[in-house]
């Protein structure tokens, strides 16, 4: 008996037939692509973008009496920020001074002496050698008669008075050139001392006024005006836009091909994926986030469990895309790392491609030029004699 076939079922086998093309097709394209490129692609959407947050703290004592930014101002480097009351410090300034010009007028005085006592030195050699002259020419006179006796004696007398003047000026010069000896009076240790004195109260009166260090955003501004700060104090915080950088947190099962160097490509939640950001590994953690927790798990304990840890992989990024599409701390991205070359290296040699962010050092020119003056002033000043300035 002949069954014939219907046409529903005909269409059905025909409907399953296309079906299955199309997925065998559909399977063999992702095949394809997968193994010509999705296979040289590591990605992760746990990743966030990164960057210096710099906490800018007192390094002085005082009363704030401004605030000139606030949170989300942007600032350039040296823009000024807080600002102390200065009174105390320029009193201790003063008094530094007043010191270093004391000390330097004490240390020209020395200097002045170790002349006079070197003068004087020299006119009592003179007189020794006068009277011992005198003594030699008198003692052949008292044999014949024509010098007594006691003129001899009183000529001896004076030679071991004058000997025991030289001794005692000799010693006098030996004492000062101890205080003064291989210095002048820009390097003795007094005048030294009470010029780190004048420094420290520069120093100290420069920190009364807190500049931006860098450029960024203003952001965790916690001081106020009015408020009593001390040294540690945490004042504000700034965050550098410019260069910022992702972190990425790689399942350890993905970290096999990569290698810093390699080209990445970032997708910002908050540009969606019509902005990408382009950069390269700048470089693997050198543990997980576990390991560096405040309570690390205990692997070794009864109850392990195996989790399949996270390593966060630093992606460094395009400045001129960052310019033109900043970032901010915190955010959360999407990272796709091209693994296809693997001959870098997995220990990287330096993790920035710009140079980290630096407080400026406070320069001693102008310090250096006012402890100048202030010897200068002191070694110009005219001498004194009796109270009375002397004639030229």
């Amino acid at each position: 008996m002949t069954t014939e076939t219907s046409p529903a079922r005909n269409s059905r086998q025909s409907a399953f037939l296309v079906f299955g093309l199309v997925l065998a097709i559909g399977a063999l394209a992702w095949a394809a692509y997968w193994f010509v490129a999705k296979r040289h692609y590591e990605a992760t959407d746990d990743a966030y973008v990164a960057g210096d947050v710099i906490a800018l703290t007192s390094e002085a004592a005082g009363t704030v009496t401004a605030v000139k930014v606030d949170d989300t101002q942007a600032v350039a480097a040296g823009d000024p920020l807080v600002e102390l009351d200065p009174a105390d410090a320029r009193v201790a300034v003063a008094t530094a001074e007043a010191t270093l010009a004391r000390a330097a007028r004490e240390v020209a005085g020395l200097h002045a002496q170790r002349a006079q006592l070197a003068a004087d030195l020299h006119t009592r050699e003179l007189a020794l050698e006068r009277t011992a002259r005198d003594l030699a020419r008198r003692e052949p006179l008292r044999v014949d008669g024509a010098v007594s006796g006691e003129e001899v004696a009183h000529a001896a007398d004076a030679v071991a008075e004058q000997r025991s003047a030289v001794a005692a000026s000799a010693a006098q010069l030996g004492a000062l050139d101890a205080q003064i000896a291989g210095t002048t009076v820009a390097t003795h240790p007094r005048v030294l001392e009470a010029a780190a004195a004048l420094r420290g109260a520069l120093l100290a009166l420069h920190r009364t006024r807190v500049t931006a260090p860098v450029g960024g955003i203003v952001a965790k501004r916690a001081v106020q005006i009015g408020q009593r700060v001390a040294p540690g104090t945490p004042l504000l915080a700034l965050v550098s836009l410019q260069d910022v950088w992702v972190d990425a947190n790689f399942k350890e099962v993905q970290l096999g091909r990569i290698r810093a160097g390699q080209p990445v490509v970032v997708y910002a939640d908050v540009y969606g994926s019509d902005v990408a950001f382009h950069g390269h590994v700048a470089g693997l953690g050198a543990g997980s986030g576990s390991a560096f927790a405040l309570l690390p798990a205990q692997n070794a304990s009864g109850n392990w469990i195996k989790i399949v840890q996270r390593l966060p992989v630093r992606i460094a990024l395009d400045r001129d895309e960052l310019a033109a599409h900043p970032l901010r701390v915190g955010l959360s991205t999407r990272v796709e790392i091209d693994v296809a070359d693997t001959t870098g290296a997995t220990l990287a040699g330096g993790l920035r491609t710009a140079p980290a962010p630096q407080i400026a050092v406070v320069e001693d020119a102008d310090a250096d030029a006012r402890i100048r003056q202030i010897i200068a002033g002191q070694q110009a000043a005219p001498a004194t004699t009796g109270g009375r300035r002397q004639r030229p």
